[in-house]
């Protein structure tokens, strides 16, 4: 008889695993030993942290904290109910209200996740005559989010609107809706919203922006890819977390009104889970004040990523399309980026190696990420350590060579 655990023993992926634990180039679940700020502790090894999603870098702010510390104090630790029974405050209706105009729209609804978000959303949405149109680098939440919907699912290339088109015209007249993230998580370049928007009107689909990792970094003031693009209308239904830019966790969709009411009465994730803690959403509302009221870190960010994208171009490395505080460095080979990652690390740069399946064949990557908070200082080491490993791992020819 067969035992469900003897895949365990067969997982090419433990195995890859436990290997890398073995040689000591395991990359990930590393402890860190104090707070994720510019520099960090693992154990006693200092590094500058070029991998983390903190863009702004409010996690350590004063006010961000003591809001958070105030909210327990008032409220508790925890909402222990759903937003549909018990665990609705004032609290979570006021940053409602709050990100709604932020982002544009008429409504905002809340959930614990972003994961959750985008589940809760894409559900409630797509029954099984409907089609999601979705770009083929869109996030891993949105793909779980429309298996678990039952919809019919079909894939255009990456950011390739000919592709695009070719994909509607197939759809006919069904219910249709594009998925694109607005900032690529790996690439870190832009969905060509003002170009996919006029497919969007001609072949009747609705059109939902994925914007985690643009809330907060892109348009003005942060308030997303859709206001960069200067498409606010344009754009149904925007997504976005508090686990980046906003210094927290949760996640939030917004659109119009009667859309976000279907979706707060229909989204299976909001209606069985407890909702965001007060400290949680207390910190939302902290960080929007501070960005709302102080532009310059959103500014800030821009210029820092631009030096290290910048820099690491001049050195040689491949950044891809990035424009944004997401530089990707394309290292392409599983086994060079696993030790392009060890060597960055043993000399005090933190970085994130992607490799397949989170990224395809012959494309794994080195995920750096810059925050508003890096200093000049902090950017010129990091680039002095790309240039000293690239030339001595052999990635980079030496100068003059």
């Amino acid at each position: 008889m067969a035992d469900l655990f003897d895949k365990i023993s067969k997982d090419p992926v433990l195995a890859a695993a436990r290997m890398g634990r073995e040689q000591g180039i395991y990359p990930y679940f590393k402890p860190l030993s104090e707070t994720e700020g510019t520099e960090v502790c693992i154990g006693d090894h200092r590094l500058i942290m070029i991998g983390s999603n903190n863009y702004l870098g409010l996690t350590t702010h004063p006010r961000v904290r003591r809001a958070a510390m105030e909210a327990i104090e008032r409220y508790g630790t925890s909402c222990t109910g759903s937003r549909f029974l018990n665990g609705t405050l004032e609290l979570h209706k006021e940053l409602e209200r709050r990100l709604a105009k932020f982002l544009g729209k008429e409504a905002a609804l809340i959930f614990g996740t972003g994961y959750q978000a985008n589940l809760g959303a894409i559900t409630a949405l797509m029954d099984k005559k409907d089609i999601v149109i979705g770009d083929r680098e869109i996030h891993a939440s949105l793909m779980d989010a429309i298996k678990m919907a039952g919809c019919q699912f079909k894939r255009f290339k990456h950011n390739d609107l000919e592709d695009l088109a070719r994909v509607l015209e197939e759809c006919g007249d069904a219910p249709k809706l594009i998925v694109v993230d607005g900032v690529y998580s790996m690439g870190g370049d832009l969905a060509p919203l003002p170009e996919i928007i006029p497919l969007a009107k001609r072949y009747g689909a609705r059109l939902f922006v994925d914007d985690a990792h643009g809330l907060g970094v892109m348009g003005e003031g942060g308030r997303g890819t859709h206001f960069h693009f200067d498409c606010v209308d344009e754009v149904d239904v925007i997504m976005g977390t508090f686990s980046k830019s906003f210094a927290s966790l949760g996640g939030v969709v917004a659109g119009d009104r009667d859309v976000i009411d279907y979706i707060q009465h229909h989204a299976r994730s909001l209606i069985f889970s407890a909702s965001m803690p007060p400290a949680n959403v207390a910190t939302v509302l902290a960080c929007l004040d501070v960005i709302e009221e102080d532009p310059s870190y959103v500014e800030r960010v821009h210029v820092q990523s631009a030096k290290a994208r910048d820099g690491l171009r001049n050195l040689g490395y491949d950044c891809g399309q990035s424009v944004t505080p997401i530089v990707p460095v394309f290292i392409k080979n599983e086994m060079h980026t696993v030790f392009m990652w060890k060597a960055l690390y043993d000399q005090g740069v933190y970085t994130n190696p992607v490799l397949p399946p989170a990224v395809p064949p012959s494309k794994s990557l080195l995920r750096t990420s810059y925050m508003a908070t890096h200093t000049d200082a902090q950017i010129e080491t990091v680039l002095e350590v790309f240039a000293r490993v690239g030339q001595e791992t052999g990635f980079l020819q030496p100068a003059g060579v």
